[in-house]
């Protein structure tokens, strides 16, 4: 197989693309879509969001020190391009997606109704980069859509059609390819 040699970049593709709230000590809301997330630590539970300095929700995020990560669908998939292009300083994302604020639990901002798992942070450093400052957070709080729960309570995240991004396009995933663990499970 022949290789071509690129500039060094990003190629660990494809991410979640997740609507990140936040909120500002005055109370003021806003949504902004990360593709730079993930999982840092299972115990204590941590995740990291990386935002550029100049975006409209950095500033609400240094001031409260809390976020909350909103996993996106296929149904969702429009309002997270648009959370990501359209900035908060000029429209208000809620009111214009016509998306529901929920309370959240342990931090002031407010959990994505429509998401079906919305995943409280509260940030722990802010270790800045270069383009990107990334947040490290503690999961404090963790809702899941109970219409995507099975009839034993097992999370069904496979049902609410979640999406990734990747080069600049959002896919749906479409086929399990196998479980954790099954390269190795003894066949009957």
């Amino acid at each position: 197989m022949k290789k071509q040699e690129w500039k060094p970049g990003n190629m660990i593709y494809p991410v979640p693309a997740v609507m990140v709230t936040v909120s500002d000590q005055q109370g003021n809301d806003n949504i902004i879509t990360v593709a730079w997330t993930g999982t840092v630590c299972t115990n204590p539970p941590m995740a990291y969001i990386s935002v550029r300095p100049e975006r409209y929700s950095y500033h609400m995020i240094k001031e409260t020190g809390e976020f909350v990560i909103n996993l996106t669908t296929k149904e969702l998939a429009y309002a997270t391009d648009y959370c990501g292009v359209k900035s908060g300083r000029d429209v208000d994302k809620f009111k214009e997606l016509k998306l529901t604020r929920q309370k959240g639990s342990k931090v002031s901002a407010p959990l994505i109704g429509e998401s079906p798992v919305n995943i409280e942070c509260k940030v722990t450093e802010c270790k800045e980069l270069g383009s990107h400052h990334m947040f490290l957070a503690e999961v404090v709080a963790v809702h899941v859509d109970e219409s995507y729960l099975n009839e034993t309570g097992k999370f069904q995240l496979e049902k609410a059609e979640p999406i990734v991004y990747s080069h600049g396009t959002y896919f749906d995933l479409k086929h399990s390819l196998g479980t954790f663990g099954y390269s190795v499970k003894k066949r009957s």
